[in-house]
């Protein structure tokens, strides 16, 4: 389905009810449009990896976002930071938990949302196009997506993240991941999981993507995004170690072929970040 496709209430089905098929949104951006976006279960602008049991959650994904959101956040804690997909708040959580107190998230599932503002965090029922459509250019320090850029088609990536570039005051930081194509074992088991899942990615068309978005290309850096993060638990080293082994081997192959493939972590982190002036 076209992403130029408009229209006010419907779209394509979803596993749980969110503002798109609700009608809308609320507050400030419930007269916005919604547009028909290509994915029919597991919508980009929702967060759905979490726990059956969601309040446990919050302290289970805290290590991960230490390790793989936070050190990439402006130093300055007062910064606005918009987390987009922010789900029952897991991010905004560890950030408000890290300092950070302008925070804020959307997420186009009411239901996920509601965790989020029982504990106080600032997220809203929203959809990511016209939530962004309608703030202001220059309006965020740092914009976070923690659903998976490859629930957006090639053209709705782009165009979205043309869009978040756009909402980033001058020095802003757009932090995002996606599925990586360079890893053999799941690569291709990546597509065929998930029929919201439209493209892979690999290091040099990550940078591309972000390129053809508008960012400069010395303003772009690629990142393995870490999944043994939990330190207390003594197979996490096991994993690994299992996982860096194979990533050397896969390297070596690489080299071998005369291909230069740098990260082959499961799943692939970027950040982009405009010039000061």
């Amino acid at each position: 389905m076209s992403r130029s496709s408009v229209e006010t209430i419907e779209c394509e089905p979803a596993a749980k009810p969110s503002a798109r098929s609700e009608g809308g949104q609320r507050g400030l951006h419930a007269v916005q449009p919604v547009r028909r976006m290509s994915a029919r279960i597991e919508p980009f602008d929702s967060y759905w990896q979490a726990p059956d049991d969601v309040e446990a959650g919050y302290a289970k994904f805290a290590a991960y976002y230490r390790v793989n959101v936070v050190p990439h956040m402006p130093a300055v804690r007062d910064k606005r930071i918009l987390v987009v997909s922010c789900g029952a708040g897991y991010l905004l959580n560890e950030l408000r938990d890290q300092g950070y107190h302008n925070v804020s998230g959307i997420d186009s599932d009411p239901e996920k949302v509601a965790f989020g503002q029982k504990r106080g965090l600032a997220c809203e029922v929203a959809t990511a196009f016209e939530y962004l459509e309608a703030a202001a250019p220059a309006s965020f320090d740092a914009i976070v997506l923690e659903q998976e850029i490859n629930h957006l088609t090639m053209d709705e990536s782009i165009e979205f993240l043309a869009l978040c570039r756009t909402r980033l005051k001058p020095g802003g930081l757009l932090w995002t991941y996606g599925l990586n194509g360079a890893n053999p074992l799941v690569g291709s088991e990546n597509i065929a999981h998930n029929i919201d899942h439209f493209y892979l990615l690999a290091d040099y068309s990550y940078k591309q993507l972000l390129e053809l978005a508008g960012f400069a290309p010395e303003q772009i850096r690629v990142h393995p995004l870490e999944l043994y993060v939990f330190k207390g638990n003594p197979l996490n080293y096991v994993g690994l170690a299992v996982t860096r082994l194979f990533e050397l081997a896969c390297k070596t192959g690489f080299i071998l072929y005369g291909k230069k493939v740098s990260v082959l972590s499961k799943k692939i982190s970027a950040t982009a970040r405009l010039p000061l002036d």
